[in-house]
């Protein structure tokens, strides 16, 4: 884990880790940077697929419950209308879509964040507290293809950083 001053050095470092080939590393910030997620190869998410799915289950759930019990379970006839009308269904529906989509979507973001992570190897390293603060973290993890400790280290002194420091489990 290499520590830096300013988010332009972090950045930088990051660009230059993805082209050395290194793709599973991670950036600690005390704030947002613009163009780091591209920087270190976060390009795909699966949030989009999580809530289109949320959204089609309570939308073909919210109208199948009011189907069950307007027709099959309860039926009762109001104003001459028939059971299956389905305009009455509409904002139940509607509702439920959006309920059960951000329901989806809370829940599959933490799952693909793999949250809530009381305990991570970075917080064995000293000085990551600053990362709340005012310091720039880039790490490599071990379990990139191409981690070799003495390697990797190398390379992370190269990038000029504050410091550089290994991370135990």
């Amino acid at each position: 884990m290499a520590e830096f001053d300013d988010p332009e050095a972090l950045l930088a470092a990051a660009r230059r880790a993805y082209e050395e080939g290194y793709r599973q590393m991670d950036a600690y910030t005390p704030l947002p940077i613009e163009g780091l997620a591209e920087a270190l190869g976060l390009r795909h998410t699966g949030v989009p697929p999580i809530v289109l799915a949320g959204g089609l289950i309570g939308c073909l759930g919210g109208f199948y419950l009011q189907y069950w019990v307007a027709v099959i379970d309860y039926p009762i006839n109001v104003g001459g209308r028939p059971l299956n009308s389905w305009p009455a269904f509409i904002p139940v529906t509607f509702e439920l879509t959006i309920l059960v989509a951000a329901l989806f979507a809370v829940f599959g973001l933490l799952a693909l964040c793999r949250l809530p992570m009381p305990y991570h190897p970075v917080f064995n390293v000293r000085r990551f507290e600053l990362a709340s603060r005012n310091r720039f973290f880039l790490c490599i993890e071990a379990r990139d293809p191409l981690f070799d400790r003495r390697r990797t280290r190398q390379f992370l002194e190269s990038t000029r950083p504050r410091g550089v420091y290994d991370v135990d489990h």
